[in-house]
């Protein structure tokens, strides 16, 4: 008796590598201009009318550099959407091939693609074993890049952080943090955006593990 799970066959990633790496250059483009909007914030300094969010519910009206700093981190949080959509149905392909090309069914179940980001503790490592165990299958010959790494580190540390991937607070806040304490902006900004460009390596390295073996099927 045959206890083999079938395997499916190998399906072109190409295109969905392309959609990943082009969403994850634009949205570490949108970063690097909030940064850039956090720095005019702290140079042009606090108004004498206060920050944006007086308390007890009341808003002052914003100036017109705030009011940009809002559409700036619009068009951010829409780059960040698009990428975490392309990467994720990139993430998916490259997962069902590396299960062809295993013959075994993946270590972590499929929900888990998913959930590995928001489930706290989970978050930690899953969806770093679900790359590595990818590469694993494509290149079994190969050490896992160490980019990979790079890539997990930098997006914990822009997770971690607060005032990156996952703002803690409305941006309005932020506009009162920019005010008054820009580094700690900029430094989650700088890893948010390095985590995206390593991100870009991630996808390229093991779409071209899993190129190869099409190519050779082929």
């Amino acid at each position: 008796m045959n206890d083999e799970i079938p395997s499916p066959p190998l399906r072109p990633v190409r295109g969905a590598a392309l959609c990943a790496t082009g969403a994850l250059t634009l949205a570490a483009v949108a970063w690097a201009a909030r940064a850039v909007w956090q720095l005019r914030l702290s140079a042009a300094g606090m108004p004498a009318s206060g920050p944006p969010d007086q308390g007890g519910g009341q808003h002052r009206p914003l100036n017109s550099l705030e009011d940009s700093y809002h559409l700036v981190t619009g068009l951010g949080d829409a780059a960040t959407a698009l990428c975490v959509i392309t990467f994720l149905a990139w993430l998916w392909s490259v997962r069902d091939n590396a299960r062809a090309l295993s013959g075994r069914p993946p270590r972590y179940a499929w929900p888990w693609v998913y959930l590995g980001w928001i489930v706290p503790v989970m978050n930690l490592w899953v969806p770093r074993g679900i790359v590595a165990d990818i590469h694993r299958a494509s290149a079994p010959d190969e050490r896992l890049p160490p980019v990979v790494n790079w890539w997990w580190g930098l997006w914990l540390a822009g997770l971690a952080s607060g005032a990156g991937l996952m703002y803690a607070d409305d941006t309005d806040k932020v506009i009162e943090r920019a005010y008054d304490d820009v580094p700690l902006l900029l430094a989650a900004d700088a890893a948010v955006i390095g985590a995206a460009v390593a991100a870009v390596l991630v996808v390229r390295t093991l779409t071209a593990a899993q190129q190869r073996h099409l190519a050779h099927s082929a």
